[in-house]
Order: structure tokens, then sequence, then C-alpha cells
């Protein structure tokens, strides 16, 4: 049985990938394939939810185990089958291939062919261009375009620099034991 996945972008309009692969092959595989598709390195962290039909993040299948504590069942990409967590057509996925910002693809089931099956994964559409990998955070892209020579963070941008007792409200607030409505050991007694 082959899986037809549409591949699609929030970054980019008029970004789309085609995949078809066997449903016997590993997420693994997958990651691989539409890492080729859209031409980037595979050194970069990525992993892949189920969704809902609403793109709800359900169960994570991430490259590598990670050390997790919780009770839920952990899927790793090399050793989960498609079919493992795919059944039904209009299923959905997000493709995490940019972990530091979070950045996606949108992947939906489109066509579960029955009648065959491939050996490894085919691109069979490739239009537009992939957004970029991951974000360059260099100090000049960021300040580009941003005129600085006028910075209105003197002196009084901030306020006085010092302050007057006398203008503090402590009521409510009994440090020393006195008469107000919160002390020291009921806070300490919170913690």
């Amino acid at each position: 049985m082959v899986f037809r996945f549409t591949i699609l972008s929030d970054e980019i309009d008029d970004f789309i990938r085609e995949i078809q692969i066997d449903s016997t092959a590993t997420f693994l595989e997958f990651n691989k394939a539409i890492l080729e598709s859209v031409e980037y390195s595979e050194k970069e962290l990525t992993s892949f939810f189920t969704c809902s039909h609403n793109w709800e993040k359900e169960i994570e299948i991430t490259q590598f185990e990670m050390d997790s504590n919780s009770e839920d069942e952990v899927y790793i990409m090399e050793d989960t089958v498609l079919e493992e967590l795919l059944e039904e057509r209009k299923q959905r996925l997000i493709f995490i291939f940019d972990q530091l910002t979070d950045r996606c693809f949108f992947i939906e089931l489109s066509e579960i062919i029955t009648s065959k099956h491939l050996d490894k994964p085919v691109c069979t559409k490739s239009i537009g261009q992939a957004p970029k990998q991951t974000i360059d955070f260099n100090q000049e892209s960021i300040l580009k375009g941003i005129d600085t020579s006028h910075s209105n963070t003197g002196e009084d941008f901030y306020g006085d620099d010092g302050f007057n007792e006398d203008e503090l409200d402590a009521e409510g607030f009994d440090i020393e034991g006195g008469s107000g409505d919160v002390s020291i050991d009921t806070i300490d007694d919170l913690y």
C-alpha cells in the first residue's frame, strides 16, 4: 500500500510538495524524503506530530529517544512504521523542521493507493521554493533598516534614578511582625 502525502507551508503560499511512500516505510524514511524534496540538511533536529483535523498536536515522533519520565509511549522515527499511526485518508501531520522557532510543514495523507508498493519514496510534485531551513538571528539582519541613531533611552526614559521610601505603600505587608494583613511567616508557609 502506498501513501500519497501533500505538504504545505504557512510561510510560502505557492509551496507544495507531494510525496508517495510505502505504508511500511518508517517515519525516518519519510523524514529523509521530505528533507530531500526541499533540499534541507539532515543535520538539523526534526520531529513529526500526528494531529487532529484542527491541527492540534497529538502524538510526537522524534528522531532520537529523549529522556522522558512521561508515562506516554515514546515513538522514534527509525522504529515507527507509517501505517502504525496512519490508517485513513485526510489524516494530518505536522513536520517540525526548525526546532528553535517551531517552524513546520503541514502534511495531509491525501490518498491511499492499495494496489501499489514502492521500494523508496518519490517526490511526485514540487511547486515553489521551500522556506529557509533555519532563521538567521544575525544582529545585522535583525537591525537592518532600523534607525538606531536617535535613541530615546536617555536618563528620563526609565524615570527617576532613585525612589523615596515614603512613597511606598507597605500596608498589608507586615515584614517586621506589625499589624498588616500578610506576614512573611504566612507567605513562607505557602512554600
